[in-house]
């Protein structure tokens, strides 16, 4: 019985939670951009409808949010964390994308994929090449 087709790719692992935090935080880091451009009065028109005031703040509040979040998954700074932040996020982004006809909607597998990224995150940590690594 075979356990594992390549075992000697198994001296590699820490390098997959490096692959998925790289990743998620360019994602997350182009989800803020958007937020401050092109899906800007949208966002807004939600917030108001929602009645969360003043919009124009707390959406730049969020876009911030995701952009520096971003930054700090790449360089696997405080991953755990910033991956639940991230995971909660994207859960009521995307219940709010889906009940309100006001947004861009973006593919339900879309959501999945990088909640399950920001999951995986949770438990498996920063992985290789991260400020969190103990010296």
């Amino acid at each position: 019985m075979i356990l594992n087709t390549f075992p000697t790719l198994l001296t590699f692992s820490m390098f997959s939670p490096l692959i998925l935090r790289v990743i998620l935080g360019f994602i997350v880091i182009n989800l803020g951009y958007l937020k401050l451009t092109s899906e800007k009065i949208a966002w807004q028109e939600l917030f108001e409808t929602i009645n969360i005031h003043p919009s124009r703040i707390f959406l730049r509040v969020l876009a911030f949010i995701e952009i520096i979040g971003g930054l700090m998954l790449i360089a696997g700074s405080y991953t755990q964390l910033t991956a639940m932040v991230f995971a909660v996020l994207f859960f009521c982004e995307a219940v709010l994308e889906y009940r309100e006809p006001i947004l861009q909607r973006r593919n339900l597998t879309f959501y999945i994929l990088i909640f399950g990224i920001a999951l995986s995150l949770i438990f498996l940590g920063a992985g290789a090449l991260a400020v969190d690594l103990p010296l």
